[in-house]
């Protein structure tokens, strides 16, 4: 059994390798979900190009900051969490479907006590950037009213620093309004989704992984990176396209900001209903392409990561 210090490395730089990875198509997702009445974005190309344009290559990682600090602890949960509870549940090296299932139940509450602040920043700043593209641009009648135009073509649009968020700032007002509990807004729907995510990820992970195996139950065995990768990423894409409703939710919630007549909602039955009403089911899918590539390459580098025994190693020159 691998000590919990080398399970918590594995799972922090797993997910610092992941995240840095697939950010600008997590960025695109929440866009795309937040998306109500004006349709800016197409889909996730367009979304992409069109955040490049007008931001620049570094705006597809706006909120990747957040993410960078707070998805070591968050990844190092989930995974070690997983890990551990598998092991207690596990008899003679063998864990009944039933154990997985819980397994990855356990896993999935443990996380959301990083996850719900770092998903509530990492929206906000995520989103700056759609809603500034979604101002209207000023007619030639009020634009006659300020300076002179020039004969020169104007360059592309781009958002003035000035406008934009930042995580420090977002905490900070939090805090001022509504204490520690708003860092904590949409906790709820945040749990609705990674339990679920985790129930259907971990026991589907571990099924693919012992593929080929002998003994292909025991929770000791350990697969090739190739396929442990490949496995990931299955299941991980899977798990995520399963619960992207759930994830549409969740992030409607957690948007504080709205565009022009964009609905703000009470709690989940609330957001759930409304969106049903004025976006129909398939509103409940937005994203879920998105979703999926983040969520794969995602969970296949991380538990690549993770089976190489990065953190073992780290400990072995420490001793």
């Amino acid at each position: 059994m691998s000590h919990l210090p080398a399970k918590l490395i594995n799972g922090g730089v797993a997910g610092l390798v992941g995240v840095t990875c697939v950010f600008p198509i997590d960025l695109a997702k929440t866009r795309l979900q937040n998306q109500q009445g004006v349709q800016i974005y197409k889909g996730m190309l367009d979304c992409l190009a069109k955040t490049v344009h007008t931001e620049g290559y570094f705006g597809c990682y706006r909120g990747a900051a957040v993410n960078l600090t707070l998805v070591t602890p968050e990844k190092a949960i989930k995974l070690a969490a997983n890990d551990v509870f598998r092991q207690m549940l596990s008899k003679d090296g063998y864990l009944p479907l039933w154990g997985e299932v819980l397994a990855g139940c356990g896993a999935g509450t443990c996380q959301v006590v990083v996850t719900t602040p770092m998903e509530m920043l990492k929206i906000q700043l995520q989103d700056a950037g759609r809603l500034i593209a979604q101002r209207p641009v000023p007619t030639p009648a009020q634009a006659s009213a300020g300076p002179a135009p020039s004969l020169a073509a104007p360059p592309p649009s781009r958002p003035s620093p000035s406008t934009r968020p930042s995580a420090m700032g977002i905490t900070m007002e939090l805090l001022k309004t509504h204490g520690l509990a708003g860092l904590y807004r949409g906790a709820g729907a945040t749990l609705m989704r990674d339990v679920p995510f985790s129930m259907i990820y971990f026991p589907l992970f571990a099924n693919l992984n012992a593929l080929g195996q002998e003994g292909g139950g025991n929770v000791q065995a350990r697969a090739p990176l190739w396929q442990s990768f490949m496995s990931g990423c299955v299941a991980g894409s899977v798990a995520a396209v399963a619960v992207t409703p759930l994830d549409v939710i969740k992030t409607r919630l957690q948007t504080l900001q709205k565009g022009e007549g964009e609905d703000t909602y009470k709690g989940i039955i609330d957001c759930t209903r409304r969106i049903m009403m004025r976006e129909g089911p398939s509103a409940f899918l937005k994203g879920a392409t998105c979703r999926a590539l983040v969520i794969a390459p995602l969970f296949g580098i991380a538990q690549g990561v993770y089976f190489l025994g990065v953190g073992e190693a780290v400990l072995g020159l420490l001793e």
